[in-house]
């Protein structure tokens, strides 16, 4: 995958170090001829001194045939403009933003950019983990009303470690995928038993959520 990165600081630099240890191509387009001495000096990518709101930079980055380009710059401004560059003049099939301000998401996401806010991944989890108690969802999955969700069985007193999965009465729309026990992930079976302190990776239709956390919790 080839991959253009908009921004080299500390989130830019990370983001390419990553993806370049997982064998992909990155080229960092970058305004501060300073970082990019050091990122060319720390990693072995193509690092262009330019600012990617201007289009012979992001020419020269050859962004025609980047599959993902990402701004991560702590500007919203020229993260949005960089996107629509790469989106419109590029036709780069996936654009990802950085979201300062969380006010500005929802510009981001209006346009086809696929924009994370720390901001507001943090206030999620909050939610999720104050309004589920012992249930994390982990992913929701926008076009199906699906869940991939995470449940820790209690250390004592669940009937869920009475009997097999089978017989707990797992609701339709819910498939247990795995359970991590300790150090292991297992792919569970009907015969198996579900032990205290074990952590259930479920997915769920988003409604049956608390009838799942009640199955696998609840006191005997």
């Amino acid at each position: 995958m080839y991959v253009v990165i908009c921004g080299g600081g500390k989130v830019g630099s990370f983001l390419a170090r990553k993806l370049t240890e997982k064998g992909n191509a990155v080229t960092v387009i970058e305004k501060s001829e300073k970082v990019c001495r050091e990122l060319a000096s720390s990693l072995d990518i193509m690092v262009i001194h330019g600012d990617a709101c201007d289009y012979r930079y992001q020419e020269e980055a050859q962004v025609n045939r980047a599959d993902v380009f990402a701004a991560v710059t702590g500007d919203d401004d020229d993260n949005l403009v960089a996107c629509q560059l790469a989106k419109v003049s590029f036709n780069v099939p996936r654009t990802v933003a950085r979201v300062n301000n969380p006010k500005n998401e929802r510009i981001f996401q209006l346009m086809g950019i696929d924009a994370i806010s720390s901001t507001t991944v943090i206030s999620e989890l909050i939610e999720r983990r104050a309004s589920l108690g012992d249930i994390i969802t982990l992913y929701t999955m926008k076009k199906g009303n699906l869940a991939i969700v995470e449940v820790d069985v209690p250390e004592e007193g669940s009937e869920a470690c009475c009997k097999p999965i089978k017989e707990l009465g797992i609701p339709k729309g819910c498939v247990i995928a795995a359970v991590v026990r300790g150090e292991e992930a297992i792919v569970p079976h009907g015969e198996d038993v579900l032990q205290p302190g074990d952590s259930v990776i479920a997915v769920t239709s988003v409604e049956k959520e608390e009838q799942l956390k009640r199955i696998l919790t609840g006191k005997r």
